[in-house]
């Protein structure tokens, strides 16, 4: 499968005069969207996403540590589903968030965040991070130990806290929608294409 995922980062979808490479990521999300191409986007991914379909990005409000999704009608009949059902606490660590970009479906919320998650076709982007589990968490506590220095609602300890909690089962979950997920625009490719292109069977000479 031709698959991409664009994945996140501390810095901003709007500040490509530092960071030039922001726009080739636009160009090639942009590409894939327009051809209907399996992509996931996370967190500055998705914004960059956002950003490529014409939606705006700008500062929000700041939104770290796990909580659970508020999942829309559309997210009822996503892959995430499941998640929603069962209220499973997810990762949230970002300060910039974006409007929903024209033509896509909004799938989740969070009271400080409206876009949580939306689809386009076979592209799927959520701004809560889904491949975080506790072993590897420690290594965002160090990464970020001055933004965490200055949280007021935070400190390292509660974080690790959170993370023993809900990080395991978080990418448990995680896990599971990505694989849903591959499956439906995996199928979705194979009813694109021709009835004949469809079978997996070699052609042998006898077929010939």
């Amino acid at each position: 499968m031709d698959l991409v995922v664009a994945l996140g980062g501390p810095i901003g979808a709007y500040e490509q005069e530092d960071y030039p490479f922001i726009a080739d990521e636009i160009a090639i999300l942009r590409a894939r969207v327009a051809a209907n191409r399996p992509t996931l986007a996370i967190c500055l991914g998705a914004q960059i996403l956002a950003q490529a379909l014409g939606a705006r990005v700008y500062a929000g409000t700041k939104e770290i540590g796990w909580a659970p999704l508020k999942l829309t009608e559309a997210g009822q009949r996503s892959v995430l589903r499941d998640i929603g059902r069962d209220a499973t606490p997810v990762l949230h660590w970002h300060g910039d968030t974006f409007d929903l970009p024209d033509g896509a479906d909004r799938l989740a919320s969070t009271p400080e965040c409206a876009n949580q998650a939306f689809s386009l076709g076979a592209t799927l982007a959520v701004q809560f991070h889904p491949e975080v589990g506790a072993r590897h968490f420690e290594r965002w506590l160090i990464c970020n130990t001055g933004q965490i220095a200055l949280m007021k609602n935070h400190t390292v300890r509660s974080l690790r806290d959170q993370a023993t909690r809900y990080a395991d089962a978080a990418a448990l979950s995680g896990q599971k929608w990505f694989a849903a997920w591959l499956e439906q625009v995996e199928g979705q490719g194979r009813r694109a294409l021709p009835r004949s292109a469809r079978s997996s069977r070699p052609v042998s000479a006898a077929d010939r």
